[in-house]
């Protein structure tokens, strides 16, 4: 293989890393705020108003790096993201319609997964920053730090989430 074969080859596969991540940002997105919506008016409800304020800042930031780099949006990934999060509306949760306690330990749990994600991202953008000078004007410190911070507020609600849908009373 040639360099000019690698280096198609190579930015064939980060056009897919980071494709597959603006599929995720997607329905992470249509998660958060769905999740949102069944919890207005309590404290993980607070949270994640501002969580998905963040998640959509996440993705645009999302976008200018992939418009930095020349790597266009899989417009069928972003369809898929839409029609799979819509799916998984129909998982069982203890109920036969509604949002239940144990709908909130799923969302929750998908949510921390998808942050978890993320992070890792920013964490492999940040290493391909010392050999691209086209990310050189995004700062994945402070990306990576708000990630951490974004899993550290939603593994606290879900540990709420599941003694309120698990613990039994002795």
């Amino acid at each position: 293989m040639s360099s000019h074969q690698i280096a198609g080859h190579q930015r064939r596969l980060l056009s897919i890393y980071l494709n597959d991540h603006l599929m995720g940002a997607a329905g992470g997105g249509e998660l958060a705020r769905r999740c949102l919506g069944n919890n207005r008016g309590t404290a993980l409800g607070r949270f994640l108003e501002e969580l998905v304020e963040q998640i959509l800042e996440d993705r645009r930031t999302l976008e200018d790096i992939m418009t930095r780099l020349d790597v266009a949006a899989d417009r069928a990934k972003l369809a898929v993201a839409t029609v799979g999060e819509r799916l998984a509306r129909l998982k069982l949760n203890g109920q036969l319609f509604g949002y239940s306690d144990l709908s909130r330990v799923i969302e929750l749990e998908a949510l921390c997964a998808g942050v978890a994600l993320k992070r890792r991202l920013w964490l492999s953008l940040q290493q391909v920053k010392e050999s691209d000078p086209r990310l050189v004007d995004f700062d994945f410190v402070k990306l990576v730090e708000r990630a951490s911070t974004q899993l550290d507020g939603l593994e606290r609600h879900r540990l709420e989430a599941v003694a309120r849908a698990f613990a039994t009373s002795a």
